[in-house]
């Protein structure tokens, strides 16, 4: 595949990547956007037959670009956006719903747990001609001093019970008083059952199921809207 057009500082930090992965750009369309991902090829390499969906300690999470992550990605570019709007996606991984976001408007923020996820975030946004961007690291253990967002996104953030807790501390911390969280998990994460009556005490939510297929199998994919109660 022929790479997009980069500038040196991000050959630079292309070149980084590529000493520990192998990686290739997949172009992606999602709506009217259309996005250059920067994914690792080999990802048998990494993964090992491990299943996202049952052996969740040990996945890493962050190099699939997952189906509910589309699914949010789409909702996101029927949104209408105000100007200055604000919007973080937690544990954004490849980042798609975040970079759709940022291509319609928003005022964006990446976020992930470690420096070469936000390396792949940064690629992509370049090679998709995406520069309304901001790249941080969280910790949702030690979440640091940020602004609020009127929107926070995740999607497959719910993949560990020990998490649930820190989670609601970033929601809280994180979110405006009026904004509005969008979570997107396929139907098979158990954990998202387990999470929902923790924030319920915190906020009003709703759900919706979106069916989509992928190859010979067909996919549900939960939205989750969360609003402070």
């Amino acid at each position: 595949m022929v790479s997009p057009q980069l500038s040196e500082k991000t050959k630079k930090i292309l070149k980084r990547i590529r000493k520990k992965f192998t990686v290739d750009f997949e172009p992606l369309t999602i709506s009217d956007i259309h996005l250059e991902i920067l994914k690792v090829t080999d990802l048998e390499q990494l993964l090992g037959g491990k299943d996202p969906f049952a052996d969740v300690s040990q996945f890493p999470f962050w190099i699939k670009l997952w189906e509910s992550s589309l699914v949010l990605g789409e909702m996101l570019a029927t949104m209408p956006v105000k100007p200055g709007q604000t919007l973080l996606e937690i544990g954004a991984g490849l980042a798609a719903p975040g970079l759709v976001a940022a291509a319609k408007g928003y005022q964006v923020t990446l976020s992930d747990y470690e420096p070469h996820i936000l390396d792949f975030e940064r690629v992509s946004a370049a090679a998709s001609n995406i520069n309304n961007i901001n790249f941080k690291i969280i910790d949702w253990n030690k979440p640091p001093e940020i602004d609020r967002f009127d929107i926070i996104i995740g999607a497959e953030i719910l993949f560990r019970e020990d998490f649930f807790q820190p989670l609601l501390t970033v929601f809280d911390k994180y979110l405006a008083d009026n904004g509005v969280i969008l979570m997107a998990h396929d139907v098979r994460r158990k954990s998202l059952a387990q999470f929902l009556p923790l924030a319920e005490k915190n906020y009003n939510i709703g759900t919706k199921a979106k069916k989509m297929r992928k190859e010979n199998e067909e996919l549900t994919i939960l939205l989750n809207r969360l609003t402070r109660k």
